[in-house]
C-alpha cells in the first residue's frame, strides 16, 4: 500500500487544478455530506484509505460527466418546480456539482433556483419539503437567539440573508415559507460572486402569518398564530442583531429580504448606522433600476437630468429607486427639490399628491405634488404627466396596458419601460407588448426573464432583466453600504454594458456574464470603501482586483488524500 501511496504522490499533476482539504470524516459520513461528498469521482486510493472502497459503483467518474448526467435529466423536464425540486436536490447531495451546474447555465437556471420559480415554490414550501435548509428562528425563542446560532454548524458566516416572510415577492405573507428566498439569494451569491457557501447563512423568522390559507394548511410548517405586531418584534429582531454580530463579527454583512413595507424603512433606518445591513428590496432594486436609466441614457443621448419618471406603485422598492435615481440627479446639477419634482407616483388610490384623502407616510411625503387635476388611471397620469420612463413596481400584474404603451410610443421617440414587478404573472407588461405596441422603439427592462422577441419587420429585441442579482452579490464583502456606494456600484453595471449588447435591446450585460459583472462590481465597493475610509480589514490590498479574485470559491474537487511524506535525515535506531 505504501509503495502504492508514493507513487500517488509523484503523479499529483493536478496540484494547480484542485486543492488538498484536511478531513476527520471517513466512510459514509463523507459521502452524506454535500460539501465533502464527490459521488463517483473519489479516486480509488481515496476510496481505499477512507473507508469508501465497496460504498460506491466501481466506476470513477469525473466531475465533467456527472455534470453532463444533470444537465441531461435538466433538459428532459418541462415544468420550473419540478427543475426546482431536482436542482435543490443536487445542492443537498453534493454542493461542488450543484454550482458546476447552476454556472455553467446560469442563464436558464437562474429563474429556476430564483424568481419566478422560487415564487412558486415558496407557494408550495411545506407540500415539497425534503430537507431543512438554513436557521429557522421564532418569536417564542426569544432571549435564546445566540444559543440558536450556536447551533449552525459554521463559526465563519460572512453574509446572512434574513426574511420574516411577510411580503414574499409579489405574493404576500407566506410565513416560514418564505425560506426558499434566502436559501435562493445565498445561492447566487456563490454563483454569481464566489463566495462560499459555508459562510453564507439563510435565515427566516417567525412571528406568525396573516395569511389565512396557511394557518389552516396541516403542511404549514411555522407557528399557527396571527403575526405579532407589539414591541415584542422589534425586541426579537434587535436581539437577532445583536446575537449575529456577537457571533460572527461586525463586518457580517445582513441583507433583509422581504419585509414588509411598514418594517423595511424603519429597520434599515434603524440599523444602518450600527451593523452592515442591506436591504435588497430597496437598496438593490434601486441599484439596478437606475443602471438600467444609464444605460438608456447612452441609447437616447438624454442626461438622467432631463427624465420625468412615473412610478406605478409607491411601496419600499419604488421609493428606493425614486431616491437613489434624485441623488443620481443632484450629483449632475439639480437641486434636490428640482430632482424630485421630477418624480411621480401612482398607487392604487391613484396619483401620490398633496392633500389627497387616503393617507401617505412619511417616506412618500417627499414626492407628494401638487395635484395636476382629476387623475383617475395610470393611463390619465401619463397623458398628464408626460413621462419619459414608466417604471412598474406594484406587484399588481397588466397596469401597463396597451393604451399605455402606445401612448408612451407617442409620447417619446425612445420611450423607457420598466416592468420590474416579481414573478412574471405580476409584471406590468410583456416584453413582447412592449416592443409592438411601441415599434421597437421602447428600451425594455423586467424583474422576471421574457424571451427575445422577433417584430413583424424581423428585428429582434432580446429584452433586459433588471434582476438585483447584479447588485447584491457584488456587495460580497461586508462593508458599510451607503447610498453614494450603491450609485457606484449602478455605474459599473451599466458601463460593462457593450454597445453591441444596447443595439440588441439589452440595458443590461447578458446574465452568462454575471459572474465577471459581480467580481468587477466587488472591486469597485472594496476600492470605495478603502478610499473613504470605511474598511474593516487591513492592510489595504495593492491590488484590489487580485484581491477579490483570491477570494472566489472554487468549484473543483478537493482532494482528501492525507499529507503522506517521509522524515528526511532520520537516524536510524541503534543496533542492539
Amino acid at each position: 500500500m505504501l509503495s502504492r501511496l508514493r507513487a500517488s504522490m509523484a503523479l499529483r499533476p493536478c496540484v494547480s487544478a484542485c486543492r488538498w482539504t484536511h478531513t476527520k470524516e471517513k466512510g459514509k459520513p463523507l459521502m452524506l455530506n454535500p460539501r465533502t461528498n464527490k459521488g463517483m469521482a473519489f479516486t480509488l486510493l481515496e476510496r481505499q484509505i477512507l473507508g469508501l472502497q465497496g460504498l460506491l459503483p466501481p466506476k470513477i467518474e469525473t466531475q465533467d460527466i456527472q455534470a453532463m448526467r444533470f444537465q441531461r435529466n435538466l433538459k428532459k423536464m418541462t415544468d420550473p418546480l419540478e427543475k426546482y425540486i431536482y436542482l435543490m436536490g443536487i445542492q443537498e447531495r453534493n454542493e461542488k456539482l450543484f454550482y458546476r451546474v447552476l454556472m455553467e447555465d446560469i442563464e436558464d437556471l437562474m429563474p429556476i433556483v430564483y424568481t419566478p420559480t422560487v415564487g412558486l415554490a415558496c407557494t408550495q414550501y411545506g407540500h415539497i419539503f425534503r430537507r431543512p435548509k438554513g436557521l429557522f428562528i421564532s418569536i417564542l425563542d426569544r432571549g435564546h437567539i445566540r444559543t440558536i446560532l450556536d447551533n449552525w454548524p459554521e463559526n465563519n458566516v460572512a453574509a446572512v440573508v434574513v426574511t420574516d416572510g411577510e411580503r414574499i415577492l409579489g405574493l404576500g405573507d407566506l410565513g416560514v415559507f418564505g425560506m426558499g428566498i434566502p436559501v435562493g439569494k445565498l445561492c447566487l451569491y456563490t454563483a454569481c460572486a464566489g463566495i462560499r457557501p459555508e459562510r453564507c447563512l439563510p435565515v427566516v423568522i417567525d412571528v406568525g402569518t396573516d395569511n389565512e390559507t396557511l394557518l389552516k394548511d396541516p403542511f404549514y410548517m411555522g407557528l399557527y398564530q396571527k403575526r405579532d405586531r407589539s414591541q415584542l418584534y422589534d425586541d426579537l429582531i434587535d436581539e437577532f442583531m445583536e446575537a449575529v454580530v456577537d457571533k460572527y463579527g461586525q463586518d457580517t454583512l445582513i441583507q433583509f429580504e422581504d419585509f414588509g413595507n411598514h418594517n423595511a424603512f424603519r429597520l434599515m433606518r434603524k440599523y444602518r448606522e450600527k451593523y452592515c445591513t442591506f436591504n435588497d428590496d430597496i437598496q438593490g432594486t434601486a441599484a439596478v433600476a437606475l443602471a438600467g436609466l444609464l444605460a438608456a441614457q447612452r441609447a437616447i443621448g438624454k442626461p438622467i437630468t432631463e427624465h420625468k419618471v412615473l412610478f406605478c406603485g409607491a411601496g419600499e422598492a419604488a421609493l428606493g429607486i425614486a431616491n437613489l435615481i434624485t441623488m443620481s440627479m443632484v450629483e449632475k446639477g439639480l437641486t434636490q427639490t428640482e430632482a424630485r419634482k421630477k418624480i411621480w407616483m401612482f398607487d392604487k388610490y391613484g396619483l401620490l399628491v398633496k392633500g389627497r384623502t387616503q393617507e401617505i407616510d412619511s417616506n412618500q411625503e417627499v414626492f407628494a405634488h401638487e395635484g395636476p387635476g382629476n387623475v383617475q388611471s395610470f393611463l390619465e397620469a401619463v397623458n398628464v404627466i408626460q413621462p419619459t420612463a414608466i417604471v412598474g413596481v406594484s406587484g399588481a400584474g397588466r397596469l401597463f396596458t396597451h393604451d399605455v404603451l402606445k401612448k408612451m410610443g407617442t409620447l417619446n421617440k425612445r420611450p423607457i419601460v420598466f416592468a420590474l414587478s416579481n414573478p412574471t404573472n405580476k409584471a406590468e407588461c410583456t416584453a413582447e407588448e412592449a416592443y409592438t405596441l411601441t415599434d421597437g422603439r421602447c428600451l425594455f427592462a423586467s424583474g422576471s426573464p421574457f424571451d427575445p422577441v422577433t417584430l413583424a419587420d424581423g428585428r429582434v429585441f432580446t429584452p433586459g432583466q433588471g434582476n438585483n442579482a447584479y447588485i447584491f452579490p457584488g456587495r460580497r464583502d461586508g462593508r458599510v453600504l451607503p447610498q453614494h456606494s450603491l450609485r457606484t456600484s449602478s455605474g459599473t453595471l451599466a458601463d460593462q454594458l457593450t454597445d453591441e449588447e444596447l443595439a440588441e435591446g439589452r440595458l443590461y450585460p447578458p446574465l452568462s456574464n454575471i459572474r465577471e459583472v459581480s467580481l468587477q462590481m466587488a472591486v469597485k465597493v472594496v476600492q470605495f470603501v478603502y478610499a473613504n475610509n470605511m474598511a474593516f480589514r487591513y492592510p489595504e490590498p495593492k491590488d484590489k482586483d487580485k484581491f477579490v479574485r483570491s477570494t472566489v470559491w472554487n468549484i473543483n474537487y478537493d482532494s482528501f488524500l492525507p499529507d503522506i511524506y517521509e522524515w528526511k535525515g532520520m537516524n536510524p535506531p541503534p543496533d542492539h
